[in-house]
């Protein structure tokens, strides 16, 4: 991977932004993808069992959370070129333990739901960005695993 460049980390927050408008709807977008491609994932998030309901403040807060790490790791890459997780974000995400196919199926959610909130303003450019920033924070989740 090349350098991260000033453009592509504004293309993350120009997403994020777009993300921001309507958290509750974009929430829903975003885990009813997710458990259209994988109905099992439900079993990896409380906040689920009694489905996607946008009133769920922890629905919406741990969607808040999940797109601003994407932002913040565009931040990182253009900063130092690396992205570096929280160990406690490792320890979750090891002992739920998420794999590589699930790490995939939440970037392909990501990715529609962002594709959704920024409208007509998607393109290949702010995709590929979006793609770089989430896999390297997936990558360090990974690595950060206890």
């Amino acid at each position: 991977m090349g350098a991260f460049t000033e453009k592509q980390e504004a293309l993350v927050n120009s997403s994020w932004e777009a993300f921001k408008e309507n958290i509750p709807q974009y929430s829903v977008v975003f885990y009813t993808s997710i458990l259209e491609k994988a109905p099992a994932a439900k079993n990896l998030f409380s906040f689920l069992a009694n489905g996607v309901d946008p009133t769920n403040p922890k629905l919406t807060a741990h969607a808040e959370n999940l797109f601003g790490l994407v932002r913040d790791s565009a931040a990182q890459l253009r900063a130092n070129g690396a992205v570096v997780a929280d160990a406690a974000l490792g320890s979750i995400h090891s002992k739920k333990g998420v794999n590589c196919s699930q790490f995939l199926v939440v970037k392909e959610a990501l990715l529609k739901t962002l594709k959704e909130a920024v409208g007509d303003k998607w393109s290949d450019e702010l995709s590929s960005a979006v793609e770089v920033a989430y896999d390297e924070l997936a990558a360090a989740i990974q690595k950060a695993y206890a």
